[in-house]
């Protein structure tokens, strides 16, 4: 019996009992937990990175959001392909897949001398994270349903704080700094890898696997609204998030005129561990109250970033960095909470993978467009500017929205017995 069946029993989470040989459900969920933050953080690696590949090889802002677009957009490509394939064959053949071909891309990245081998590495992390990237969000949902939510807002961005950071570190401190950081992520995916295979599937297979490789875009009726209600807020927060991994660290160079690899991955982090913070703060608020939020803290933020922008203040920056990243974080939630909310296990990951379509479209394409734009005027506080300008519209209509989204009951996500 697999873990999907035995859910059926309505038992207490975690609802998934110790299979014979496999690990413990608790264990099987940080695992699974540990796979999306490792991910993240081998996608937010490269931006400290990009300077000394920009002066290693002398490409413009343009190829340097090219690269980084690249992976978001492989990634969107293959949530349209395989998204779906977890419902069929499994959890576990597609997670162990992932972190393989996660673990070659690391191998790419740190034996890269152009960019041809850059965009190469950039398109296979971001295939093997966007087949991974429902299958485990839907994997922590089946076992436990309200801290899945909670993990699958919480990892993503505690995944690209700890790559920003840590890679920036390396960078700056340690030897080899364009191989450490790729060594230590190969490992941690091949470790992981092992690891899927003693842990209890938990979605059945069935029958249609072939014909879920059909890009298609079917929503149940239910999701069809809150998902429309969700769009400003996914747009603004994952565009934002897109144009600091990209492009931050060439602002904050222009802003103060500092050459340090670190500060672009500080600012990264900052915007997304504040996100971390917010969510378990308020973990156990309404969707509703967290879709407002998050819109309102979005505003502030770049309102701060702008003016920021305007006085040359890195301090009032990242203060507005901070206070954007709480939006982030808590926009994102209550826009998974929401969606996600009304839908039985064999519709999640379908449905997560069209969510994440959405986010990592208004990661790329976005930034790429911002990178083109900075290469044509030559001034990326300027473009900066107009970016900012469009997150506020976006934060603007999120907030219409989650004033006019259905309220929705409190949910204690420490609670076994909480319910989306």
């Amino acid at each position: 019996m697999t873990c999907a069946s035995a859910a059926k029993a309505a038992a207490p989470v975690p609802a998934c009992p110790r299979a014979h040989g496999r690990l413990s459900p608790r264990f099987s969920f940080h695992l699974l937990a540990s796979i999306t933050l490792a991910f993240l953080a081998g996608s937010a690696a490269p931006t400290p990175l990009y300077a000394i590949y920009q002066q290693q090889w002398g490409f413009s802002a343009t190829m340097l959001t090219v690269a980084f677009g690249s992976y978001a957009l492989a990634v969107l490509v293959s949530l349209l392909v395989a998204g779906r394939l977890s419902d069929y064959i499994g959890r576990r053949p597609v997670l162990m897949a992932a972190a393989a071909v996660q673990a070659a891309a690391m191998v790419v990245f740190a034996t890269a001398d152009g960019l041809s081998d850059l965009l190469a590495g950039r398109v296979i992390q971001g295939l093997s994270a966007g087949a991974a990237i429902a299958a485990v969000g839907a994997g922590m949902l089946d076992i436990d349903k309200a801290r899945g939510a909670l993990a699958n807002a919480l990892a993503p961005m505690l995944g690209t704080a700890v790559g920003g950071i840590m890679a920036g570190i390396m960078v700056q401190y340690l030897p080899a700094p364009t191989h450490l950081v790729y060594a230590v992520l190969g490992v941690v995916f091949v470790l992981q890898g092992i690891g899927i295979f003693f842990i209890a599937e938990t979605a059945p297979r069935r029958r249609g696997a072939l014909a879920s490789l059909v890009p298609s875009f079917a929503m149940p009726a239910s999701v069809r609204t809150p998902l429309l209600l969700a769009l400003p807020i996914v747009v603004a927060v994952w565009g934002l998030g897109g144009f600091y991994a990209s492009l931050g660290p060439t602002l904050l160079r222009s802003l103060v005129g500092s050459s340090s690899v670190l500060l672009g991955g500080l600012a990264l982090f900052l915007l997304a561990v504040s996100g971390v913070i917010a969510v378990a703060v308020l973990r156990d608020r309404s969707a509703r109250m967290l879709a407002r939020f998050g819109a309102v803290a979005l505003m502030i933020g770049m309102a701060a970033v702008l003016a920021a922008l305007s006085l040359h203040s890195l301090a009032l920056f990242m203060v507005g960095t901070a206070i954007a990243g709480t939006g982030f974080g808590t926009g994102f939630q209550g826009a998974l909470r929401n969606v996600i909310a009304p839908l039985p296990p064999t519709d999640r990951a379908g449905v997560l993978s069209v969510l994440f379509v959405v986010s990592y479209l208004a990661m790329g394409v976005p930034a790429i467009l911002a990178g083109y734009d900075v290469a044509q005027r030559g001034d990326i506080v300027f473009t900066a500017r107009e970016f900012g300008a469009g997150v506020l519209l976006l934060g603007a209509l999120a907030w219409l929205g989650a004033a006019r989204a259905a309220p929705s009951t409190r949910i204690q996500a420490a609670s076994p017995r909480s319910e989306l």
